[in-house]
């Protein structure tokens, strides 16, 4: 797979973006400041990623999203260890992340990848996003934050 920042007049995957995040606002805003790379296989998109700056020495991943016939096979841990080699190369000293606390599957993804959990956002997802959440049997109601020393 080759990753690569995505240019400013491409496509940014909009539609890969928002099946890892179903509000279109969130996503165009965090899109206009943050920087999104893609990964690609064969000259087609298997998935995605934003990276925002939040504060001095820190940066956020608030976007991984593989595409369906790619999960299962290591894309999604290919990306995030790719953000953080960047980040760490562009001199942060730490990435932060959320995740949905009905995400299982993400968790254990970000935890692999070194991530540890740092906080709960009580009740994020229901007060920020217009509509219920359902994700593995569950509502996804809180956010789940992460952190990780670069």
């Amino acid at each position: 797979m080759i990753i690569r920042r995505l240019a400013e007049h491409e496509h940014p995957l909009i539609e890969l973006l928002l099946s890892a995040d179903p509000c279109r606002k969130k996503v165009e805003a965090y899109l206009k400041r943050g920087e999104c790379f893609a990964g690609f296989i064969d000259d087609e998109p298997a998935g995605v990623f934003v990276l925002l700056p939040t504060r001095p020495d820190t940066i956020e991943l608030v976007n991984v999203a593989v595409e369906a016939k790619h999960q299962g096979r290591g894309i999604g841990k290919q990306l995030i260890l790719h953000a953080v080699q960047y980040a760490a190369l562009l001199g942060y000293r730490t990435m932060e992340l959320g995740t949905g606390n009905s995400s299982v599957n993400q968790l254990a993804l970000y935890q692999k990848c070194g991530f540890r959990i740092v906080g709960v956002d009580l009740d994020f997802f229901t007060r920020h996003y217009p509509e219920v959440i359902y994700e593995n049997g569950m509502i996804c109601r809180d956010m789940l934050r992460l952190s990780k020393n670069l």
